[in-house]
């Protein structure tokens, strides 16, 4: 069942980032320019509270370095690939596993 959900989760992050790719390319035609949303762009467009809580909970909680050159730069990436890659990784949590057989 866990895999299960993971693989859910999965899929649909990967339609997620297919629909970033997708935003970025028509922004590119319209503007006759190479336009690329970043992943912090993109979240402070969707929900910039959450960010900034994000921000502060890591910075206080877990490791303040962590946030400055680790997840800043994961941030300044493309969208579409951060969410992809994310993606990816449920994916491969959710597989299912080859039934070993004795010979």
């Amino acid at each position: 069942m866990i895999r299960f959900l993971f693989r859910i989760i999965g899929f649909w992050l990967l339609a997620a980032a297919f629909v970033a790719l997708v935003l970025d390319g028509a922004r590119s035609v319209t503007s006759g320019a190479l336009i690329i949303t970043s992943m912090g762009e993109a979240w402070f467009n969707t929900h910039s509270a959450s960010l900034n809580i994000a921000q502060a909970a890591i910075q206080r909680n877990v490791l303040p370095y962590l946030w400055d050159p680790i997840i800043v730069w994961i941030l300044q990436g493309p969208s579409w690939v951060v969410v992809g890659i994310i993606a990816l990784i449920f994916l491969a949590i959710g597989k299912k596993r080859r039934s070993v057989v004795e010979a």
